[in-house]
C-alpha cells in the first residue's frame, strides 16, 4: 500500500473542510459590525430578522442549494473536478464579500461560497471514502473534519488578530483573509486523481485500476476492482429514493438533523454576542473564540484517533452525554443569569463533546452507508438535511434571543440531545471496519 499517496490525496481533499470552516466562522467578527452598517434594512419589519437571514446566512442558504444539487456535478463531472470548482467558489467569494457595501451583493457572495460549502460535503468525503482502505476510512474521512474544525479555528485567530491591527472596516480583512487558502487549495488539488469507484460507474474501468495499483499492491487493486464492478452491477439503475434504501436515508437525516439541533453553528456564528451575553468584554469574547477554536481541533484529533478503534456509535455515545451536560449548565446560567468566565469553560464541554462524536462521526458515516452509484445522492439526502436546518437555526437565533431567550433556546437544544443519545443507544448501526460494498449491502432491505 502507498500510504504517502493515500494521505497526500487525502489531505489535498480535506483541505475544502479547511475552507468550509473558515468559511463558516469568519463571518462571525464581521457580524455586530455589519448589523451596525446596515441596521436601517428591515425584513418582516426588523431589522434582525434582515441581519439574521439575508446578512449573516446567506451562505448558509448557498449551503443548502450547494448539498441539495451537489450529487449532479459529482456524479456526472467526477469528484475531482467538482472539488475544483469549489475552490474557485470560495476564492471569488471571499474577494467579492470583502469589497462589496450593499447588502444584497455582499449576500451574493457569501451565497456563492455557501454553494461550495455544500458541494463539499458531498465530494470530498466521498472522494476520501471511495480511495480509502477499510482499516483506515474513518481517519482518513475525518482528516476533513479535523481541517474543517482547523478552518474554524484560523478563523477565530485570524479575526482576533485583525481586530487589533486593523481600525476602521476590519471586517472587510477578515473576509479577505479567507482567498489565501482558497487559492492554495485551488492549486494543489489539481494533482489528486479521479476517484477509482466514479471511473469504474462510468467505464473507465482500466483508468480506474491504474489508480488503484498506484494506491495498493497488484492483487489487492484487482480485488478491489472486482468488488466495486459487483457492486455496480446490482446497482444499476436504481435510485436511493428505492424502499431498499429507506433505512439508510432515515439514518443520515436523523444524524444530520440531530448535528445542527445541537446548536453547533448557531453558536459557531454568533459565539462573540453570546459571550458578550454572559458578561464579557469585546476583546475578551474574541479570545474565548479562539479557546473554542483550540478546543474543537484537540478533540477533532481524539476522535480522529478513536474512529477506527472504538467506533462510530461509542463516540457519538460520549458526544450525546458530554451535550447533555454542557448545554445544561448552559441553560442553568442563562436562566439565572449566572454570568462571568465560567461561561465559555461550559461552551468548551459543549465543542469538545460535538468534536469527538457528531463532528468525528457524522461525515464518516453519511459517506460509507450508501451504493457506491448511490454515495453521492444519498449524501445529498444526509448534507441538504444538515444544511437546511444549520441555515434555518442560526438565522432566526437574533430574533430568538429576543423574543423567547436565550434560557429557552439553550434548553430545547438540551432536549433535543437527549433525544439524540435515545437515537444513538437504540437505532444507530455500527459501521465500523467493514467494506463500504459490504456496509451498504448490509443495510439495504
Amino acid at each position: 500500500m502507498n500510504q504517502k499517496k493515500l494521505y497526500f490525496y487525502s489531505i489535498v481533499v480535506a483541505l475544502a473542510g479547511f475552507l468550509f470552516g473558515f468559511d463558516t466562522v469568519v463571518v462571525s467578527g464581521a457580524d455586530q459590525p455589519l448589523a451596525s452598517m446596515w441596521a436601517n434594512y428591515r425584513l418582516f419589519g426588523t431589522a434582525e430578522a434582515f441581519h439574521g437571514i439575508v446578512v449573516m446566512s446567506s451562505a448558509l442558504w448557498g449551503t443548502v442549494i450547494g448539498a441539495l444539487f451537489g450529487a449532479w456535478p459529482t456524479n456526472k463531472f467526477g469528484r475531482k473536478n467538482t472539488l475544483v470548482f469549489i475552490g474557485i467558489f470560495f476564492l471569488v467569494s471571499a474577494i467579492g464579500s470583502a469589497v462589496v457595501s450593499d447588502p444584497y451583493l455582499f449576500a451574493a457572495f457569501r451565497f456563492l461560497g455557501g454553494l461550495g460549502v455544500g458541494a463539499s460535503t458531498i465530494a470530498a468525503p466521498a472522494y476520501i471514502a471511495e480511495i480509502s482502505p477499510s482499516a483506515q476510512r474513518g481517519r482518513l474521512v475525518v482528516l476533513y473534519q479535523a481541517n474543517l474544525v482547523f478552518g474554524i479555528l484560523m478563523a477565530f485567530l485570524s479575526n482576533y488578530l485583525i481586530n487589533n491591527l486593523v481600525a476602521q472596516d476590519s471586517w472587510r480583512y477578515m473576509l479577505a483573509a479567507e482567498a489565501i487558502p482558497a487559492l492554495i487549495y485551488s492549486l494543489m488539488v489539481f494533482r489528486v486523481p479521479q476517484s477509482p469507484r466514479w471511473l469504474v460507474s462510468k467505464g473507465r474501468v482500466q483508468k480506474a485500476l491504474e489508480i488503484l495499483e498506484s494506491l495498493f499492491d497488484k492483487k489487492e487493486a484487482e480485488e478491489q476492482l472486482k468488488a466495486i464492478q459487483n457492486n455496480l452491477d446490482h446497482s444499476t439503475g436504481e435510485s436511493v429514493f428505492q424502499k431498499k434504501y429507506s433505512r439508510q436515508l432515515w439514518l443520515v437525516i436523523a444524524l444530520a438533523a440531530f448535528n445542527q439541533f445541537s446548536g453547533i453553528n448557531a453558536f459557531l456564528y454568533y459565539s462573540p454576542r453570546i459571550f458578550e451575553m454572559a458578561g464579557l468584554g469585546e476583546s475578551t469574547a474574541l479570545l474565548s473564540s479562539i479557546g473554542v477554536g483550540v478546543v474543537n481541533l484537540v478533540f477533532t484529533l481524539v476522535g480522529m484517533s478513536l474512529i477506527d478503534r472504538s467506533g462510530r456509535k461509542r463516540l457519538m455515545l460520549i458526544g450525546s452525554l458530554g451535550y447533555i451536560v454542557s448545554l445544561g449548565l448552559v441553560t442553568y446560567s442563562f436562566a439565572t443569569e449566572w454570568f462571568g468566565l465560567h461561561i465559555p469553560f461550559f461552551f468548551f464541554l459543549f465543542i469538545a463533546s460535538h468534536a469527538i462524536g457528531q463532528g468525528a462521526v457524522i461525515w464518516v458515516f453519511i459517506s460509507e452507508i450508501f451504493p457506491n452509484k448511490q454515495r453521492a445522492q444519498g449524501q445529498a439526502v444526509g448534507t441538504s438535511t444538515h444544511w437546511i436546518l444549520a441555515a434555518i437555526i442560526p438565522a432566526l437565533v437574533p430574533l430568538l434571543f429576543s423574543s423567547i431567550g436565550a434560557p429557552v433556546v439553550f434548553g430545547i437544544f438540551t432536549f433535543m440531545m437527549l433525544l439524540q443519545l435515545v437515537w444513538v443507544l437504540f437505532v444507530m448501526p455500527e459501521t465500523k471496519g467493514v467494506s463500504l460494498e459490504t456496509l451498504s449491502a448490509s443495510l439495504s432491505e
